[in-house]
């Protein structure tokens, strides 16, 4: 007993000094953390006598909840002190009259990843990130690019360091590679973010966004693909029905792989999704190459799946009839009030997702 009687007096004698709040949560985890002093003197009842056992349990448990109460007590006095700090230093001026209240948009770009993000949700696929710095073995050669590929050189990407090691990401798809070195199949996954390449003009911007979508499992074929775009495309422009095309192409990571379009029209000098004779592309896509699962530990002859690259600021271009995509980073604010969005009255296809 005189053990943890000693220990009280000590503590209480503690608690009395002038003490901020960091001193007082050591002073608890001192009593009762893991290795606390409280916490090893009930640990040393097993081997008190059984005589002599109720009443040391007894003893301290009510010198545990006097502790307990006295730094339940200092901390309300501190909190209380530096109320009464702030209510001293911080006094306010009624008579002043009120700010000035902005409200602030929320950018075409952010509006269309989060109802990207939102759609693909909807059908199974989680979002994921990854850095916008990459090295050379993420960006290009897991995604089976050959050394001598075109998008390699100097004019196209932005490399960081003179042996080409690392370089602002061309795409998304790193972020591909990196889920699945990290995990085991099945994936399915999107991947929105900033890409950089070395092109500006009125279609085209150094730094833009991109959206990747992979999915990886048995069985997976170019019938699930077409099937999960036909219903992207419907959501995101918000028609019933839409025409849609494959058309043959190459890319170093799919194997077959193929550009979309969709047909539009133009009416009233607006361009109308869904209907019409005209076609406009708007992606690329495949089935996954047999080398880049190779290349992140995934079985080709056991698992396939397809993947897919959109260009977001084009999708928010087309939807919200914007027609140069350099307006997006030229933080204009009269044209983010024009074609920003307010955050309490965002449009219906918006399902309430925030990045």
């Amino acid at each position: 007993m005189s053990d943890i009687k000693k220990i009280k007096d000590e503590f209480i004698n503690k608690l009395k000094e002038d003490l901020d709040l960091n001193s007082v949560n050591q002073i608890k985890t001192d009593l009762f953390g893991k290795n606390g002093k409280i916490s090893n003197e009930f640990k040393k009842l097993g081997s008190v006598s059984a005589e002599d056992r109720k009443k040391f349990a007894s003893d301290l448990n009510l010198i545990k909840d006097e502790l307990q109460i006295a730094i339940s007590n200092k901390i309300k006095d501190i909190e209380i002190k530096e109320i009464n700090l702030k209510l001293q230093n911080e006094k306010i001026d009624v008579t002043l009259p009120e700010r000035s209240f902005f409200q602030g948009k929320i950018h075409p770009v952010s509006q269309v990843i989060d109802e990207i993000s939102s759609i693909f949700s909807e059908i199974g696929f989680n979002v994921e990130e990854g850095p916008d710095v990459e090295n050379e073995y993420n960006n290009f050669t897991a995604l089976n690019t050959p050394d001598n590929h075109p998008a390699r050189d100097m004019h196209d990407t932005f490399y960081l360091d003179v042996n080409k090691e690392y370089l602002l990401r061309t795409h998304t798809s790193p972020v591909q590679v990196r889920t699945m070195l990290k995990g085991k199949p099945p994936f399915k996954i999107i991947a929105p973010g900033r890409t950089y390449r070395s092109d500006s003009d009125q279609t085209h911007a150094p730094m833009f966004h991109q959206v990747e979508g992979l999915h990886i499992d048995k069985n997976i074929n170019m019938g699930h693909l077409k099937g999960c775009l036909n219903y992207f495309i419907k959501e995101f422009f918000e028609v019933d029905k839409i025409k849609m095309r494959f058309r043959p192409s190459h890319f170093p990571f799919t194997e077959p792989s193929a550009e979309v379009d969709i047909g539009y029209k133009i009416k009233d000098e607006k361009i109308v999704i869904g209907e019409g004779d005209k076609w406009l592309e708007i992606l690329g896509c495949g089935m996954v190459h047999p080398n880049v699962l190779r290349n992140v530990k995934v079985d080709p002859s056991k698992y396939q799946g397809y993947a897919f690259g959109i260009g977001i600021d084009r999708l928010a271009m087309l939807k919200y009839g914007i027609n140069d995509l350099r307006s997006f980073f030229e933080t204009d604010y009269r044209w983010l009030n024009h074609f920003g969005f307010d955050p309490l009255d965002v449009p219906s296809s918006y399902r309430g997702l925030s990045r």
